[in-house]
């Protein structure tokens, strides 16, 4: 049996590096959730006047961040 040196070849120029997107939507993701634990902690305290932008970020920037990650994973695949 010969060696396997040459059998995977890595495409991409970069190895190691995330892409910026994927960076872009890690953070949106982890905004997101940041946001939604801080409304789950406020309405466990008993607050029932939650601030609207909070709700916003954990209902808009937690999709779109996984939403962009995905994308970007995709986009990874189809290039490598």
């Amino acid at each position: 049996m010969g060696r396997m040196e040459n059998a995977v070849r890595d495409k991409s120029p970069a190895r190691g590096r995330t892409p910026a997107l994927m960076r872009v939507g890690i953070a949106l993701f982890a905004v997101g959730m940041l946001a939604v634990v801080a409304v789950f902690v406020m309405f466990a305290a008993g607050l029932s006047d939650l601030p609207v932008w909070l709700s916003v970020v954990a209902g808009v920037v937690t999709p779109l961040g996984l939403g962009l990650g995905l994308i970007s994973l995709v986009r990874e695949h189809r290039r490598g």
